[in-house]
């Protein structure tokens, strides 16, 4: 069926591409071992440490979120090394499965996907476990919305005087949600190209602190494509060891001047206040958020349960058939029984005011219970550029 204009793509990511990089991608492909390619990448490098507030390295593999996990572990960990990691959702569970694949061995803390990391917990099993090597954490689990403490999960760690490294998942809040890699003392931080940094999917990251790489000199796991060292070896003079996604990378280029133009703490600011704006639609419709704990909010996302009888695919059908909108699905345990609004990346006011009404109308015409005028509470902070 023919639907008139422009989709609206409101998936927790990928995320919407601005034109300024669709046409940045559009550019010629350049020889990416020839002198003028290390202007670019050397470019790219410096301001990518901008966007993650660190003065370490950050590396650029072609590759999903997934193989940018991959490469954390096999670089900074060895086979049998044992980790904690916490259950928050649907990605921190694919993340621990990775791991145990990896050989490594997994103290997994179940937890319920309505609320974040204890640091009381994690503090619990470091002060009891001096052979821990690394503690896992989701900053933002994009399948609940709920963002977890990673600078009191820090804290924690140093109370115990533990060595452990903590690993830090940012996929779906780098550039959308404060995480200071160097103040917030996170050993490797992990993302991907395709939800803040408003790029197609195609580029993993990891920045990895002094300790990290200090701790991937002694790592007995057997890698190649994903070697950090080699990496580091190429991009000092600003070459990678074999082919990057050039295109991706002009991309990057063009998207991280864009961030660092708005100003992160203005990139913040915007998520912040769409997040705010969505919940309070959530609220005035009567609609309950999967996170249950104001302060675990996330800026990225919003995941709303429907109640039991009501199946949340069957509203997200209605209202992409209808007004030719995608919402993100319930993931693992919660499918079925959510549907998720993603509100991050190249986003403003009036894009989320669509969304918003999009869903207000879906919800009536899927016969869900709900109280009308969630659009309305949300055009209050909107209009009012609220943002805490």
């Amino acid at each position: 069926m023919f639907l008139s204009g422009r989709h609206f793509l409101q998936i927790p990511g990928p995320t919407n591409v601005p034109e300024r990089v669709s046409l940045a991608m559009a550019r010629a492909v350049i020889d990416h071992r020839g002198a003028d390619f290390p202007e670019l990448a050397l470019r790219v490098f410096g301001n990518l440490r901008k966007v993650f507030a660190t003065e370490n390295p950050v590396l650029i593999f072609p590759s999903s979120g997934t193989g940018a996990w991959e490469a954390a572990l096999v670089n900074a960990l060895s086979p049998g090394d044992k980790i904690l990691v916490f259950e928050t959702g649907h990605f921190s569970t694919l993340w621990k499965d990775l791991a145990q694949k990896l050989d490594l061995q997994v103290i997994w803390v179940a937890g319920d996907w309505r609320r974040g990391i204890d640091p009381e917990v994690a503090g619990a099993h470091l002060r009891q476990d001096s052979g821990i090597a690394a503690v896992l954490a989701i900053h933002n689990e994009t399948s609940t919305g709920v963002t977890s403490d990673i600078a009191a999960l820090r804290a924690a760690m140093d109370a115990c005087g533990h060595s452990a490294l903590l690993l830090v998942d940012a996929i779906s809040s780098l550039a959308c949600s404060p995480l200071p890699m160097d103040d917030w003392g996170v050993d490797v931080v992990i993302s991907g190209s395709q939800k803040g940094l408003m790029l197609p999917p195609g580029l993993g990251f990891n920045a990895v602190s002094a300790k990290a790489l200090e701790r991937a000199g002694h790592s007995r796991a057997r890698n190649a494509y994903w070697n950090w060292q080699a990496m580091l070896n190429n991009n000092r003079q600003g070459y990678f060891p074999y082919t990057p996604a050039t295109t991706l990378l002009y991309g990057l280029d063009e998207a991280l001047n864009m961030l660092l133009e708005e100003g992160m703490h203005n990139v913040f600011a915007r998520h912040a206040r769409h997040a705010k704006a969505t919940r309070a639609a959530l609220a005035a419709w009567g609609l309950e958020n999967v996170c249950v704990n104001a302060h675990e909010y996330s800026d990225s996302t919003t995941a709303i349960l429907l109640p039991d009888g009501h199946d949340a695919d069957r509203l997200r059908k209605i209202i992409l058939e209808r007004f030719n909108m995608s919402l993100g699905t319930g993931l693992g345990k919660l499918k079925g029984r959510c549907f998720r609004i993603g509100h991050l990346g190249n986003f403003n006011d009036l894009m989320l005011a669509g969304t918003l009404s999009g869903v207000e109308m879906g919800l009536k015409l899927a016969g869900a219970p709900y109280c009308a005028g969630g659009i309305n509470a949300a055009l209050d902070i909107l209009a009012n550029g609220e943002t805490n």
